[in-house]
Parts: C-alpha cells; sequence; structure tokens
C-alpha cells in the first residue's frame, strides 16, 4: 500500500498531446506577425513553463509593437481552435483517470491557461473526475517553482508529502520535486534518462502502468 491520498496531473503532455499545437500555435501567430524565419525561439527550453514565459523571452528578443496581454490571447484562440479539431487526448489517459478516482481526489496543475484547461478538461468529459485545477495564472511562479502544486494540494487539502505528481517535462518533475511530492513521470516528451536526472520517483511509458503501481 503506498502513502498517496491525492493525484495532480500535469495536463500538457500528461493528459493531452498538446505539445505539437502548442508549438503550431505559436508558428502560426508569429507568421502573421512576419516572424515565420526568425523568430529564434527553441520550443524545447520551454516545454513544461508558462507560455507568459516564452512570450516574455520573445518580446525581449524582437520588441514587438502589441502588449503582451494581446499577445497571449492571440496565440491561445488559435490553439483551442486547433485542439477542438484534433481532440488530441492521449489513449488510455480517461481510463487512467477514472480508475483513479474511484481510489484519489484528482487535480490539475498546468502551466497553461484557465480557458485552455477548461477546453482540454471538457473533452471526454473529464472535468467530473477532477476537483480542482491550478494553472500558471494562479500563482506568482510557474515551473518549476513548485508554486502550482502547492496550491493543488492546498485546495485538495492533503498535504503536499502525501501527493503523488504524473508529469512528462523537467520543469514539471522539478516543480514537483521542489512542492516535497513523489513524482511518476510519463515518458511521452523528455526520454526516461532526462526524466530520471530530474528526479522523477518512477518512470513509464504507459498508463496502465502507472494505475496499476498507484492503486496496488
Amino acid at each position: 500500500m503506498n502513502q498517496f491520498e491525492a493525484v495532480i496531473f500535469d495536463m500538457d503532455g500528461v493528459i493531452v498531446d498538446s505539445e505539437p499545437y502548442h508549438d503550431q500555435s505559436f508558428l502560426e501567430v508569429w507568421k502573421e506577425m512576419g516572424y515565420g524565419d526568425c523568430h529564434g525561439m527553441h520550443f524545447p527550453d520551454f516545454y513544461g513553463r508558462s507560455d507568459r514565459v516564452l512570450w516574455e523571452a520573445f518580446i525581449e528578443k524582437h520588441h514587438p509593437p502589441q502588449p503582451i496581454g494581446e499577445l497571449i490571447g492571440l496565440r491561445e484562440d488559435r490553439l483551442i481552435q486547433l485542439l477542438r479539431d484534433k481532440q488530441p487526448i492521449f489513449n488510455g489517459v480517461p481510463e487512467l483517470v477514472q480508475r483513479l478516482a474511484n481510489r484519489f481526489p484528482l487535480a490539475i496543475g498546468s502551466g497553461s491557461a484557465h480557458r485552455i484547461i477548461d477546453e482540454v478538461l471538457a473533452m471526454r468529459d473529464l472535468r467530473q473526475y477532477f476537483q480542482c485545477a491550478v494553472s500558471s495564472e494562479d500563482v506568482d511562479q510557474p515551473k518549476p517553482a513548485p508554486d502550482i502544486f502547492l496550491l493543488a494540494a492546498k485546495f485538495l487539502g492533503i498535504a503536499p508529502a502525501n501527493c503523488c505528481v504524473i508529469e512528462d517535462t523537467v520543469s514539471g518533475v522539478q516543480a514537483a520535486n521542489a512542492a516535497g511530492m513523489t513524482v511518476f513521470a510519463i515518458a511521452n516528451t523528455f526520454e526516461a534518462k532526462a526524466l530520471g536526472q530530474a528526479g522523477a520517483g518512477e518512470i513509464f511509458t504507459d498508463y496502465a502502468g502507472i494505475g496499476d503501481t498507484l492503486l496496488n
């Protein structure tokens, strides 16, 4: 029997295969802004971090005339349309969420904005299984700081040490460790070696294995 009393899911790269569409939505907006071939951004450097962090780096490099709030909104609108069209929930996720919800209170701890989280949780009727969703909009510091996960634990009323986080990125693993939580990593976005070096407690290549381990 494990010691966990709650499970906190990251969203992008864990619940939904959204990283390609995050990248595509940025590229489409940048192309329309005239930076299609010269944006100079390396997406893997920002995986697991908030969209604002990427925009801040872009603004520092290019100094576009639009305020950051407008740019964030344009990119979110494009991403939402892509997600609605593709519905890219990972195979095995609905079944895992349903299994775990019978045992644990569940939360989302995501670097995405609430409107993106809401869009994803509307797919496959996933919202019903989660007691709360915490976004980078709710905290001062995004991942790899622990703020998102600590706030999720607070909302759930569970001590951080008794929470298990399911993550897919190095910065997410670092954030969960900094929160004093155990991290189960799914090797969707980063290789197992990198996730292990970041401090993942266990690393999985399929969702059934996560469920079996948590429910044993």
